[in-house]
C-alpha cells in the first residue's frame, strides 16, 4: 500500500517526486504533442493526484515547473495561439463523494447562495478526448480551438 505523502521522510517524497515527474511530462508530450497517448486517463489521474499530494506535504520538494503548475505539453507543430473570448477553464476530478460536496460548496459560494441551498447537478462519464471550442460568425465556421 502507499504510504500517505505526509508519512514519507522528504528524501523519500524527493525519490517520488523524482520518478513521477518525467512520467506525468511524457504523458502530456505523448497526449497532447504527438496526439498519441501511451497511459490511460485512469493510470494518469492517479499519477498527477499522487504529486499533488506530495507536493501539498512537502511544498519545498515543488519545482516551479511540475507538471502540477502547467497544462498540457507543447501543441503539435501547425498550429497557432488563439486568444479565447471567453475562458476554457478545467473541472477537477472527482474520486470520493468528500469531493463531490465540495466542488457544490465552491458552486454555491460562487453563486453567493446560502450554504444548505439545494443544487441541481447532472454529472456523466467523463469521455477522453481534447476540449475544443467553435466560433461561428454569420452561420460560418471562423476559428477552432482547444485549450
Amino acid at each position: 500500500m502507499t504510504k500517505d505523502p505526509s508519512d514519507l521522510t522528504a528524501a523519500q517524497a524527493k525519490a517520488e517526486i523524482s520518478l513521477l515527474t518525467p512520467a506525468l511530462r511524457r504523458a502530456n508530450s505523448a497526449y497532447h504533442t504527438e496526439d498519441a497517448p501511451e497511459i490511460s486517463d485512469a493510470e494518469y489521474d492517479a499519477m498527477k493526484a499522487r504529486l499533488i499530494a506530495l507536493e501539498d506535504a512537502h511544498p519545498e520538494l515543488a519545482a516551479a515547473d511540475s507538471p502540477t503548475r502547467v497544462v498540457g505539453a507543447a501543441p503539435a507543430d501547425g498550429f497557432s495561439k488563439v486568444r479565447h473570448r471567453v475562458a476554457m477553464l478545467s473541472l477537477s476530478n472527482a474520486f470520493e463523494d468528500a469531493d463531490v460536496h465540495e466542488f457544490a460548496d465552491r458552486v454555491r459560494r460562487f453563486l453567493s447562495l446560502d450554504a444548505d441551498a439545494p443544487l441541481a447537478i447532472t454529472a456523466e462519464p467523463k469521455i477522453d478526448g481534447v476540449s475544443l471550442a467553435l466560433r461561428y460568425e454569420g452561420g460560418k465556421l471562423v476559428e477552432a480551438a482547444t485549450r
